[in-house]
């Protein structure tokens, strides 16, 4: 099956849409699949092109099977909504061109959001291909950015809904990563046979592909044997973290706790200058790291914060992070309501707690600290409960399926796919 798929974001860029259209698609490959990954010049979420692809307007390469198309967009640190527009609208014209120019006709050209617009360009070549397209949903566009305030222009807002609609009406398949998001498109009048939910997951060469020990990592921040709370993500406005900062100041006397940050984001100053501020020593900020070395951390941190704001929004939402987290053996702190604090409760790895609340996260932190058998236990419970539920190939391979049901039968492996599943109607399988 040949499959072109366009995704703004691609390793060496960190962050849950780079990593899960890499696994994937490695995988994807690895079962004799053709893909083609159309992605951005790596540049967030700082803004600075990476230093092994400055100088290009185009680059062709293959990593571990995939053939990548990279393209040239306006890099925008990720902050600031005009500039963060102009990178959007970049990428969503660079892509559809090199993707018209550039690639043979595919089987099926899937689209992901975030970011909206990369949706758009996937649609577009999808017509000019005449193939199939594919929508996969990662947040819900417009409505996170009208929710998080971002948005207000009504003329705009309007514009963009017409626009989703549209999205949602002309796919052939709707893939959205939380199973909350269907209720959402449902009440779009968006056909249930549409819509195959594929949720996030853990890739196993990802949990060993960091060799420095727990030790090490904390050695190498000078904690020594500190009860040590870390949030290790993308600092931006919709992760209430002046709560985590709050808290660290509560305990800024107490020389036994201490709270790492690690990543970057449109927030990422403003909590460095607060924490300067309040004179915080227990507080410890890093840059973004090579998502590589992310399970050293992990497992260096006695617990692992993920936060959201309240919003119904984020409701539907299901942080990778978990995964990644609960892999490790990592017990968490979840603040987000819906369906990630189900999750949570039903792994039995972590605790969940109100959404920006100072006093809840307190209590949450201080419990863990005092209870050393609860935290063995949820370190257990964590990778065993992914394991068996969301391993990455797993969720690949079922995801392929779904493609191979809507695809254009021009590959062999559609066309046998097809054949074998031509007793069963395509609802069974979506």
């Amino acid at each position: 099956m040949r499959i072109t798929f366009l995704c703004q974001y691609f390793p060496p860029e960190m962050g849950a849409p780079a990593a899960r259209t890499f696994e994937h698609a490695r995988h994807w490959a690895s079962l004799g699949h053709d893909v083609t990954v159309i992605t951005g010049f790596p540049n967030h979420p700082t803004g600075v092109i990476h230093p092994d692809y400055r100088g290009y307007l185009i680059k062709a390469e293959e990593i571990e099977g995939i053939q990548l198309l990279r393209t040239w967009i306006y890099v925008a640190a990720n902050k600031g909504f005009t500039k963060r527009i102009l990178n959007f609208l970049s990428f969503f014209f660079s892509s559809f061109l090199l993707g018209a120019l550039l690639t043979r006709r595919p089987d099926v050209v899937v689209g992901t959001s975030p970011q909206f617009f990369c949706a758009v360009a996937a649609y577009l070549l999808s017509r000019l291909k005449r193939v199939p397209f594919v929508f996969e949903v990662r947040d819900i566009w417009p409505q996170s950015p009208i929710e998080l305030g971002v948005l207000r222009n009504p003329w705009l807002i309007r514009a963009l809904e017409a626009i989703e609609l549209h999205l949602y009406r002309k796919a052939a398949l709707i893939v959205p990563v939380a199973e909350s998001s269907r209720g959402y498109l449902l009440s779009k009048g968006i056909p249930p046979d549409k819509i195959k939910v594929i949720p996030n997951g853990i890739d196993l060469s990802f949990l060993s592909a960091e060799s420095r020990t727990p030790e090490d990592v904390r050695a190498e921040l000078g904690i020594g044997d500190k009860f040590l709370v870390s949030y290790i993500g993308t600092h931006g406005m919709s992760h209430a973290l002046e709560i985590v900062l709050a808290t660290a100041r509560q305990l800024k006397d107490n020389a036994g706790v201490h709270f790492l940050f690690v990543g970057e984001g449109a927030e990422k100053a403003k909590l460095k200058q607060l924490a300067a501020d309040w004179q915080l020593p227990n507080v410890t900020f890093l840059n973004a790291q090579a998502r590589d070395t992310l399970p050293a951390f992990y497992r260096a941190s006695d617990v692992s914060l993920v936060p959201l704001k309240r919003l119904p929004l984020f409701k539907k939402v299901l942080p990778s992070k978990l995964f990644e987290l609960m892999g490790t053996g990592c017990p968490i702190i979840c603040s987000v309501e819906g369906e990630a604090a189900q999750l949570v409760n039903h792994s039995e790895a972590g605790l969940c707690i109100e959404p920006e609340s100072e006093t809840a996260l307190l209590e949450a932190i201080q419990r863990l600290r005092h209870e050393p058998e609860l935290r063995r236990q949820m370190s257990q419970n964590g990778p065993r409960f992914v394991k068996a539920n969301y391993l990455r190939t797993m969720l690949a391979e079922k995801y392929v399926a779904a493609l191979a049901l809507i695809g254009t039968p021009s590959s062999p492996l559609v066309r046998s796919h097809k054949a074998a599943t031509s007793s069963d109607s395509p609802t069974s399988h979506l």
